[in-house]
């Protein structure tokens, strides 16, 4: 309680002061040092965990260096596997699909060429009027077309096949 009433009072006469210019000026000169000995704390701190000016440490100091550095390496490895197993997962996710759409293209593939074995035996075993039937089947996403191509059997010729050289 007595440390609350001692920050009020403190805080109640800088208020005060700050009303007189000199004593503003005073007070921000107070500001300015005590903002330039953090800084100066923070950098040798940061000299320290980047193991620099080490010389004038005691064992406990580079202790508790140590746990700090520690309790540090411990949060960035913590980090860096929950990121690597996200990125696992993903890249999972991703495998899954492709070999999903692979299936369906391998499908795809072995319906058109079953499609097409069973179209070429029907061209091939139906000959009728001297006519032999062929069909193409042409498959696409949508529809199925058919093209019926008709070949017909030669005729006899006016021309006389040439003498072979052993007769």
């Amino acid at each position: 309680m007595k440390s609350v009433i001692d920050r009020y009072n403190k805080s109640k006469i800088e208020q005060q002061q700050l009303m007189n210019p000199a004593s503003e000026v005073k007070f921000w000169q107070r500001e300015a040092a005590v903002l330039r000995q953090e800084l100066h704390a923070l950098q040798e701190n940061h000299r320290q965990m980047m193991g620099e000016q080490l010389n004038g440490l005691s064992v406990n100091e580079l202790n508790s260096l140590e746990n700090q550095l520690e309790i540090s390496l411990r949060g960035i490895r913590m980090k860096k596997e929950q990121m690597l197993t996200q990125e696992i997962q993903e890249l999972s996710q991703k495998r899954n699909l492709i070999r999903q759409e692979n299936l369906d293209l391998s499908r795809k593939v072995q319906w058109i060429h079953q499609e097409n074995v069973e179209l070429y035996k029907k061209a091939y075993t139906a000959n009728t009027n001297g006519f032999i039937h062929h069909e193409l089947a042409v498959a696409d996403d949508e529809s199925h077309t058919q093209i019926r191509l008709q070949l017909s059997q030669p005729e006899h010729s006016d021309y006389e096949t040439p003498p072979r050289a052993n007769e």
